[in-house]
């Protein structure tokens, strides 16, 4: 099954993958994640290939609602985005694989097979990158927030954040201007996929980025 909020990716995708009918079949689809569950509860798909980012509910927040409510379905996500945090994010989300929107027909239809079979399937240079940055954290070579994808002036900002300063007060401390601060706090809400600053806090503290 198929979820984006964008009908074009969705008939790109059905397109692409009509070639390969006696390997994988299009079973149906959803546009935006929040009506993609009771398709998806309707058509029992094996498979749900589906967008990382939507407006909206998320691709990782479907992802754990189907993981959660049936563990042995697969959820395979596509995205355009090649930063590491999502690739993180998506495995502790239960995601069965983490692709980008650029994959060929013949691959994706590999590496759904791969999947179905229990496979976790990885774009090929993220899972290099991936591996060279867990190894660095290994090593504890990276500054708070590194595994979220954060940059040390993110980190930087977030600690701020996190110790109650506005974005005026941090400019001022960084010497930086209102909107380079509220630039990053933006960067910052993305890549730990929230909406607000609190929500931004409460996520650095349950996930020990700072205390």
């Amino acid at each position: 099954m198929l979820v984006d909020d964008h009908e074009m990716v969705i008939e790109g995708l059905k397109a692409m993958l009509s070639a390969f009918r006696s390997r994988v079949r299009v079973v149906g689809e959803a546009v935006g994640a929040e009506t993609a569950m009771s398709v998806i509860d309707g058509l029992a798909p094996d498979i749900v290939l589906c967008d990382v980012r939507m407006q909206g509910s998320s691709g990782l927040d479907l992802c754990r609602a189907v993981r959660e409510r049936t563990p042995e379905r697969k959820v395979v996500l596509l995205s355009v985005y090649e930063d590491e945090q999502y690739l993180f994010q998506a495995m502790r989300a239960g995601a069965s694989g983490y692709l980008l929107k650029r994959i060929g027909g013949e691959e994706l239809v590999a590496q759904l097979e791969r999947a179905h079979a229990g496979e976790t399937v990885i774009d090929p240079g993220m899972a290099a990158r991936a591996v060279d940055t867990a190894a660095r954290l290994q090593r504890d070579e990276y500054w708070p927030g590194a595994r979220h994808g954060l940059t040390q002036r993110e980190s930087e900002i977030l600690s701020f954040m996190v110790a109650g300063l506005s974005n005026r007060a941090i400019a001022a401390k960084l010497v930086i201007g209102d909107e380079t601060v509220k630039s990053h706090v933006s960067s910052i809400y993305r890549k730990l996929d929230v909406a607000d600053r609190t929500a931004a806090v409460a996520t650095a503290l349950r996930e020990g980025i700072f205390q």
